[in-house]
């Protein structure tokens, strides 16, 4: 007897709440799920069920099994489906997050170029600031920015991220520029959705408590107020690179820029086997790489 015997037949049942919806679920007869729930419970020597004329309901031994046995059904489909799917079209609906800016900007217009290439995928993207839980809420993929914290999750660089600490020339003939990391405490900072700014000095990590009389969660908005010389911005580089050049702005503490961070696509491990991840992500590496803000110089690392 097959050790995964009954575990369909009692994951149906403790779902549904009787044995006849779970027998119609299963497309099986009421008395064979029956039969197939009590030879389990012979097997584990353990009540998995209370039974009543109307329903049924977990024991404690049911809720914990329970809970073992949906993962466990829930990685055998899924290694099912990704060997009958590795040489498929993308299919079916992916679920992804991006920052709200960066994905107007970069990743929507990828995915929408993916998308006419697969007609039968359907995907949602919620932009948000917000870090989501993908597991908890059900995401696939999730474009993330800057360093990444410390998860259960697969990460794959997809472009690199330089923050540049910038002013327009117009302020600085007003108000000086900044030599080192402690006069910044003098100056009018633009502050974005973090009042920390990061640093390097003496080969470590510098964080700087920013200070001033404008705030906005909006890079675009953040840019608008430094070329206006309203006072001193730390942005991407995909913000600055052009006014840097036009010189409308000035890149300044260059020794102290910290290290390049970088664009990342985030997914539980088992989604990365899936065509309609496997394939996107490697759309939206390609595809940030041809972008004018990266010049060609996207990252094709797996951390």
């Amino acid at each position: 007897m097959s050790r995964w015997e009954g575990l369909d037949e009692f994951v149906a049942v403790a779902e549904c709440g009787n044995f006849s919806r779970a027998a119609e679920r299963l497309r099986l007869s009421s008395s064979h799920v029956s039969r197939q729930v009590a030879l389990l419970e012979e097997r584990l020597q353990a009540r998995l069920l209370y039974r009543t004329t109307r329903r049924v309901s977990l024991t404690e031994a049911g809720k914990t099994f329970l809970a073992r046995c949906q993962r466990l059904i829930e990685e055998r489909d899924e290694a099912f489906l990704t060997i009958s799917d590795l040489h498929s079209a993308p299919t079916g609906l992916l679920r992804m997050t991006a920052a709200v800016a960066y994905g107007e900007r970069f990743i929507v217009p990828l995915v929408n170029e993916f998308m006419a290439g697969y007609p039968a995928l359907k995907v949602e993207i919620d932009l948000t600031n917000r870090t989501l839980d993908m597991v908890h809420e059900g995401f696939d993929l999730a474009i993330r920015l800057g360093r990444l914290s410390e998860s259960s999750l697969v990460a794959t660089r997809l472009a690199p991220r330089a923050m540049y600490l910038c002013a327009a020339p117009a302020y600085l003939e007003k108000y000086g520029r900044p030599h080192t990391l402690s006069e910044l405490g003098q100056h009018n900072c633009l502050i974005g959705t973090s009042d920390i700014w990061s640093f390097q000095h003496a080969g470590r990590d510098y964080q700087f408590r920013a200070s001033g009389n404008w705030r906005c969660n909006s890079g675009q908005a953040v840019l608008d107020a430094a070329l206006r010389g309203f006072g001193l911005c730390q942005l991407p580089d995909y913000y600055v690179l052009d006014p840097l050049r036009r010189g409308e702005l000035v890149s300044l503490l260059e020794a102290n820029q910290p290290p390049n961070t970088a664009v990342w696509a985030v997914y539980p491990q088992r989604r990365y086997s899936l065509p309609k991840v496997r394939l996107l992500v490697d759309a939206l590496k390609a595809g940030l790489a041809l972008c004018p803000e990266y010049r060609g110089q996207a990252g094709d690392q797996t951390v």
